[in-house]
């Protein structure tokens, strides 16, 4: 008659593991234990909500509106020469901003427009690259890859913000990947803000070619004019 006392089930242990068993797991906890799972769940819920709403709020910005005016600017490139919005007036532009040097996509956008660049040269457009990063950086890029155009350092991200492409949290700032293509008239003519790096220079020139930018002729493309 005392064998079954040695069972694990009448005392409350499973016989073979030695752990509490299903004896010991009152249903009047059951409710304890959901109320924290329900409060875990919740705070998690929280928790990525107010980082989604950090996000958004870092990378405010009005973009300008197509057809108004360019944000002006006067920025130096890895070379130490100054650039100005002012400078292209009478001939198109593409304004490209981008997050970081040597990053993946930042590498593989630079070095797409890199090979679409003759052309952009053809039909008179220049192109110009902004990011945050310091002239020693852009330079050092620039070089590596050898990109045949300008990138231009904001280093304060004041004009990145101009053109709503700024995202800042804290200390952690970058421009975003946004793209803009300015008329003769100093106007933003075309928005780019989702911008596949890879294909961004046939995506440029396509939406060029519906506006109707015809190529220069080809004895006007004189393979010697300097690309900067």
């Amino acid at each position: 008659m005392l064998y079954p006392l040695s069972y694990g089930g009448i005392m409350g242990r499973d016989s073979t593991s030695g752990t509490l068993g299903l004896a010991h797991l009152s249903p009047s906890h059951l409710p304890s234990r959901m109320s924290a799972l329900i409060k875990i769940l919740l705070f998690l819920v929280v928790l990525a909500g107010a980082a989604y709403l950090a996000f958004r709020w870092a990378g405010r910005g009005e973009i300008p509106a197509v057809g108004g005016p360019a944000p002006a600017f006067e920025l130096r490139d890895g070379e130490g020469r100054v650039h100005r919005l002012a400078d292209h007036a009478g001939r198109w532009l593409v304004l490209y901003f981008y997050p970081k040097d040597e990053t993946p996509g930042c590498t593989a956008q630079a070095c797409n427009l890199r090979d679409g660049f003759a052309e952009f040269r053809r039909r008179d457009v220049a192109l110009l690259g902004v990011s945050l990063d310091d002239s020693a950086s852009h330079a050092a890029f620039a070089r590596h890859h050898r990109l045949p155009f300008p990138l231009l350092s904001d280093p304060d991200g004041r004009v990145a913000g101009a053109y709503g492409a700024l995202w800042a949290l804290g200390p952690v700032r970058f421009a975003k990947r946004h793209t803009y293509l300015v008329d003769p008239r100093g106007r933003i003519a075309r928005t780019f803000v989702s911008v596949t790096p890879g294909t961004h220079s046939a995506d440029l020139l396509a939406e060029i070619e519906r506006i109707g930018l015809e190529p220069r002729p080809t004895g006007t493309n004189n393979s010697d004019m300097p690309l900067r």
